[in-house]
């Protein structure tokens, strides 16, 4: 027998305790199918933060809409769910954005105990339309960051002050960002101990990472520079020394900076974008305005790949599935160039 929820599915941490529907008899009662705060927290947490802020959103647009039109949330219908894609069609969102609408519902469906529902394919058949018929208006699809290449962040670099906190923190976490192929995430929670200088480089441990599900860890190795501005060991050691002058010897490693100098709390992830962009327009590098925090990831990806470096090495290096299919977007964008059918036939 189904025991379904007449609450949402997963409440956060603080809310009541979801409701069921107890059968007759069962021995039951509600007691068994309650949850303490700490463990609705802790269920909660299991989701990466980002994960679970954008799908509580997307739920909570989903409910609304299916009560405007009269429509059961969950158990939700397939054409509830194609009905609902339709109308975030219209409204002109972009695919990415339904396709993480789609995932919302199906993993609230999930978690409520109702696995396998809705059935999304005619939502999905809608959208391929949507995107086919953008396509056919000039539209493009989903706009990716461009990578950040080693010319691109020299001048980055170049660009900040090294003789100030902000300059020194701006260009540890650009060569760090690049050479850890670091998600803004990862680079933000960052403490000042998950990093060692050893003979050869730097050992930078990841707690957890988005493929890193049980948050096991990997420590990441990062090689010296060859060159001065850029050189992963020497940006680490001076932006060491402004921490101990501000006498943060434990704690965060990446941390904001008033206008005064003075070193406080912890960066946080939005701030990794805006710094990575602003930095870039001042460095005159070429559409520097679609830069983000993302161009480091992928510019570390591409150039490895350039270099001659394996994809599993990529991947793994990246904390990337073996199969991503972003790795392979990557290694794309090298090839059309470097194997070009048309290269050397003398047009």
């Amino acid at each position: 027998m189904d025991y379904e929820r007449e609450t949402r599915p997963v409440p956060a941490a603080g809310e009541q305790p979801p409701i069921y529907a107890l059968p007759e008899n069962s021995g039951h009662t509600a007691a068994d199918y309650t949850l303490s705060a700490r463990t609705q927290e802790r269920i909660a947490d299991g989701v990466p933060a980002n994960t679970r802020r954008a799908y509580a959103r997307q739920w909570a647009v989903f409910t609304a809409w299916c009560a405007d039109s009269g429509r059961i949330a969950l158990p939700a219908t397939a054409h509830t769910l194609a009905e609902y894609t339709s109308q975030l069609c219209e409204a002109g969102q972009a695919p990415a954005s339904i396709e993480q609408a789609i995932a919302a519902v199906r993993t609230m469906h999930r978690l409520a105990g109702h696995p396998d529902r809705p059935a999304t394919e005619s939502a999905r058949l809608a959208l391929r339309a949507y995107k086919r018929q953008r396509a056919e208006a000039g539209g493009r699809g989903q706009r990716e960051a461009p990578p950040i290449t080693i010319d691109a962040l020299r001048a980055m670099v170049s660009a900040c002050d090294l003789d100030t906190p902000i300059g020194r923190r701006d260009r540890l976490l650009l060569v760090l960002g690049l050479a850890l192929m670091g998600r803004r995430s990862e680079l933000v929670a960052l403490q000042r101990e998950d990093v060692r200088e050893v003979a050869d480089g730097l050992e930078v441990t990841i707690r957890t990472s988005k493929t890193d599900k049980d948050s096991t860890g990997e420590t990441i190795a990062i090689p010296r520079g060859s060159h001065p501005l850029t050189d992963p060991v020497a940006a680490w050691r001076d932006w060491l020394t402004v921490l101990d002058q501000a006498g943060h010897t434990t704690g965060r490693l990446l941390r904001r900076i008033n206008r005064h100098g003075t070193v406080g709390p912890s960066l946080g992830a939005d701030a990794v974008n805006t710094i990575v962009r602003d930095l870039a327009v001042r460095a005159g590098v070429p559409s520097a305005d679609t830069f983000t925090a993302h161009s480091l990831r992928a510019g570390g990806a591409t150039v490895a790949y350039a270099a001659g470096v394996p994809v599993a090495v990529i991947a793994k290096h990246g904390r990337w599935a073996p199969a991503s299919p972003v790795v392979l977007r990557y290694i794309r964008a090298v090839d059309r160039w470097r194997d070009n059918a048309m290269r050397n036939v003398g047009l």
